[in-house]
């Protein structure tokens, strides 16, 4: 892992698999104005995109301490993912937890798309 974490010290790893059996890493890239740091799993989803993945079935988290995929890491899964999508939480490399994106985030941000479910936002809810 070649994390970017001069600020926190704190080196976070992430890996999706893609509905394609691929594989995508990501680490995490702080930055000296904390809001613009990238989360290690916002990096690997990023990268799944970006190379035209549009469906992942897992993530994996690991660092040092047990770490959780933050909300807005979940909110990004969620566009590519279903909540059946397995996350594997990992401390220095041992899966401590699997649970599942339904499990960590029951009520997920999503508009309408056609075909697909009706629109969790909004006044017609």
């Amino acid at each position: 892992m070649r994390a970017y974490a001069p600020y926190s010290g704190f080196a976070v790893g992430a890996a999706v698999r893609t509905s394609h059996g691929l594989i995508y890493a990501g680490c995490n890239v702080e930055n000296a104005s904390y809001g613009l740091t990238i989360c290690a799993e916002r990096v690997a989803i990023c990268l799944a995109a970006s190379l035209g993945e549009r469906r992942i079935d897992a993530l994996a988290v690991s660092a040092q301490k047990l770490a959780h995929p933050c909300g807005a890491c979940l909110q990004v899964l969620s566009e590519f993912a279903g909540p059946d999508c397995w996350i594997f939480v990992a401390r220095a490399g041992v899966v401590e937890e699997t649970t599942t994106l339904g499990q960590l985030l029951p009520k997920a941000f999503a508009l309408r798309r056609e075909g697909e479910g009706s629109c969790t936002c909004g006044p017609n809810q």
